[in-house]
């Protein structure tokens, strides 16, 4: 269960920042240059990570050209923040 609001990453090139708190309903942000083409797979990655998490989420994130691997762990990171397990 999400305890708190958490973030992981950056806002420098080739990463991207990931705020995540507890929700009452799931939202997503996701900004970046390329948001239009990657919005899906994105929101599929933060679907399977939040999958693990008891309770809803907000999820910001803000890409700067990050790859799929790095979305992951910061997603995760971000996740694992949040509910209290760092």
């Amino acid at each position: 269960m999400l305890e708190r609001k958490a973030q992981a990453g950056t806002l420098e090139s080739s990463d991207c920042l990931v705020m995540v708190e507890p929700s009452a309903s799931p939202k997503f942000e996701y900004g970046g240059q390329n948001a239009a083409i990657y919005r899906r797979r994105v929101l599929g990655i933060i679907e399977e990570i939040a999958a693990r998490y008891d309770g809803t989420a907000s999820v910001r994130i803000e890409d700067h050209g990050a790859v799929e691997m790095t979305l992951r762990a910061r997603i995760e990171t971000a996740f694992e923040r949040a509910s209290g397990k760092e």
